[in-house]
């Protein structure tokens, strides 16, 4: 069994402890963040996807 049991629809924003909510059918996923670590390896990389997704939200929101 995995570390966290509770999981939440992000469809219908139920709790459950199955893989698939039994309301919606949607598949669930753990409600808790990420652990914290001061030696994050992949900090670099989601900070620069985290830019270019925004800026791409941006940009396309001017040419739109």
């Amino acid at each position: 069994m995995g570390r966290f049991r509770m999981k939440v629809c992000p469809a219908c924003g139920r709790y459950t402890l199955a893989t698939t909510c039994p309301v919606c059918g949607e598949k669930t996923r753990t409600p808790h963040p990420p652990k914290f670590s001061p030696e994050d390896r992949y900090g670099k990389y989601r900070r620069m996807l985290k830019r270019s997704v925004m800026s791409s939200h941006i940009g396309g929101d001017k040419n739109g």
